[in-house]
């Protein structure tokens, strides 16, 4: 597909729907730090909740810690009655009353840190759900405003899963990394202040296994986060590849090349699986080794703490409740090593996002953007230039003067630039060089929008949205009633298939159009530029996809849409545009002829080669009935 035929599918309005494939390279992470601030920005909004967030997990984390210390002196007491009653001491017996009070003030400390839990889970569904929603709310808002080049260099499955698959990993991880980060952080600083009042022998010994946790986590978190980006970027690609088979399985069908298809996806795969068990293989590291380094702190307490207890240092329930310390204290440890996974998809995922949210957008109105009142259609050329990539010219200084209400057909061999012509003219490219006016006015000095609603497109590649038909052709003009939309399709000659189908009007037309025929759908978006009523219209080949009879119909149709209005004809089939009042031939970017349909015959160049080629041997028939 070539570069203006990419363009002109992905027009907005009336427009087709293109699908070019653009692979993406894999990436190593660019800004990590800035982008994991840039992220976090978004949070500031919700400070005050993250406040509450935080001290609900303060003291749901104090509960908790509590709890151990109260059990160890539960065992304590356990062991001295025990042990009193071994000895032979007079009286001695277990305390169950106090142990009982303790077992009721574990009840209730648990089951308040389970209420603060809750508070914080609560709270924070809420930052998480609001703040992702404003990041989608942003990419959306700005996919609308990137220009058309963007999406001729992008693939779609690529722009669908930065806009859809990243904003969903940042879902799903913000809440879960956010929450798990506090508590874990008040954990740990709970944990090391219960086991310093224990004992700070001990607090030093299991201390001294934090370093090995924290070099093996930046050894680990700085391979994976390479993985984690290559896994996303080649999820786009994939998606991409499927977007594009789905949509075009009639065709691979028709060509046979299944096999091809299958190989290709096969190879996306692949490198999609090897990016992504390289990442989650690092990421599996870092649970068995938090493991083997708890468990090296637990040995550690264990002879230090039964050295203690013999040499009565400590009580032997100061070393058990020191144990648990010990295990929720390796709990943390593990939950940042989890955590520091998450933030690299996650991360990931944001800087994907962050990309889109970067990229140039529309060149924007000028301050003092005007809206005429009352437009002709009077159009201009005075010696633009412009060309796609630097090094590849296209249009070359090209002066065409159009009158208002003047229909023009623009003909000429594929990547002369007719399509360019008429992007350059819908100012979804801005040219490089001379300007373009329409009733005398730089289309730079008018606002876009109001630009925009000068013109109905009619495209060869047909675009409808999933909805009714009646809503597909009120998309033309916002506020239409039922008399105009049946109106508008009477006109096109849609109201008879329209009303032969179970719904009429009503009828839903699916996600990819398939439960109308490519005729139907083509009247339809005839029907909608004719209820637009627009100004300007743009007619590239309009009934290529009908047969000869509706063809017909057609034609009848557009010429009276066309009356005093200023028309664009893009055409190939050559009959159709006899009746134009000027005809464009271009040639690589250049108008090398112009003129009546008769008088460019008669002058015997390009324009008669073309036209003798399509209609060899019937040449002076058409010439005599044009």
């Amino acid at each position: 597909m070539s570069e203006e035929r990419k363009a002109r599918g992905r027009q907005r309005g009336f427009g087709g729907h293109g699908h070019g494939m653009m692979r993406m390279p894999v990436q190593k992470p660019k800004h990590f730090r800035a982008s994991f601030n840039r992220l976090l920005a978004y949070l500031k909004p919700h400070t005050l909740i993250l406040i509450a967030v935080f001290v609900a997990a303060i003291l749901s984390t104090i509960f908790n810690i509590i709890g151990p210390k109260l059990m160890g002196d539960a065992t304590t007491r356990i062991f001295q009655g025990v042990m009193q009653k071994l000895r032979g001491v007079p009286g001695a017996h277990i305390d169950f009353g106090y142990i009982w009070n303790i077992i009721v003030t574990l009840f209730i400390l648990y089951v308040v840190s389970a209420l603060f839990t809750y508070i914080m889970q609560y709270l924070m569904s809420g930052v998480s759900q609001k703040m992702v929603y404003k990041l989608r709310r942003q990419i959306n808002e700005k996919l609308s405003r990137l220009p058309i080049g963007y999406y001729d260099a992008h693939s779609y499955g690529d722009v669908l899963s930065r806009a859809v698959n990243d904003s969903e990993n940042i879902a799903n991880t913000l809440q879960q990394s956010l929450t798990a980060s506090i508590t874990s952080i008040v954990t740990l600083l709970g944990v090391i202040v219960m086991m310093l009042t224990i004992s700070p022998l001990l607090t030093v010994v299991i201390l001294l296994t934090i370093p090995l946790s924290f070099v093996g986590i930046i050894l680990i978190t700085k391979r994976s986060q390479i993985y984690f980006k290559q896994q996303q970027d080649k999820i786009g690609r994939l998606n991409g590849h499927v977007e594009e088979m789905f949509t075009g399985h009639q065709v691979i069908k028709a060509f046979g090349r299944e096999k091809q298809t299958v190989r290709k996806f096969r190879e996306i795969n692949g490198s999609l699986y090897h990016s992504a068990w390289k990442a989650q293989f690092l990421s599996g590291i870092m649970m068995p080794m938090m493991m083997f380094v708890g468990n090296i702190g637990y040995v550690l307490i264990s002879v230090a703490g039964g050295i203690l207890v013999l040499q009565r240092s400590i009580q032997i329930g100061d070393v058990q409740a020191f144990i648990q310390y010990a295990r929720q204290f390796g709990q943390p440890l593990n939950q940042i090593a989890n955590i520091s996974n998450i933030i690299q998809s996650t991360v990931a995922s944001a800087e994907r996002i962050f990309e889109v949210l970067d990229e140039p957008e529309d060149t924007p109105d000028r301050e003092n953007a005007i809206e005429p009142a009352n437009p002709r259609g009077a159009v201009r050329f005075e010696d633009v230039s412009f060309r796609y990539q630097a090094d590849q010219p296209l249009i070359e200084h090209m002066s065409i003067d159009v009158p208002a209400g003047s229909a023009i057909a623009i003909v000429g061999p594929t990547g002369a630039g007719k399509t360019t012509l008429v992007n350059l003219l819908m100012r979804f490219y801005d040219c490089r060089k001379g300007r373009i006016t329409v009733d005398g006015h730089d289309i730079r000095d008018l606002k876009r929008e109001y630009l925009h609603q000068l013109f109905g497109m009619v495209l060869q590649d047909t675009w409808l949205f999933k909805g009714s038909i009646k809503e597909n052709i009120a998309y033309g003009r916002e506020g239409a009633d039922m008399a105009e939309i049946v109106r508008a399709a009477e006109a096109a000659h849609a109201d008879h298939f329209i009303r032969t189908l179970p719904d009429g009007y009503d009828t839903v037309i699916n996600e990819d159009g398939s439960n109308v025929s490519q005729g139907q759908k083509q009247l339809l978006t005839i029907a909608r530029a004719i209820l637009a009523d627009p100004v300007i219209l743009i007619l590239d080949e309009a009934t290529s996809s009908v047969d000869t009879r509706t063809e017909v119909h057609i034609q009848q149709a557009m010429q009276t849409l066309m009356k005093n209005r200023t028309s664009f004809v893009i055409a190939h089939r050559l009959s159709t545009i006899k009746r134009a009042d000027l005809i464009l031939v271009m040639e690589h970017g250049r108008v090398v002829e112009q003129g009546t349909h008769r008088s460019l015959l008669e002058t015997g160049g390009v324009y008669a080669d073309l036209y003798n080629s399509q209609f060899a041997g019937e040449a002076n028939r058409n010439i005599e009935t044009g």
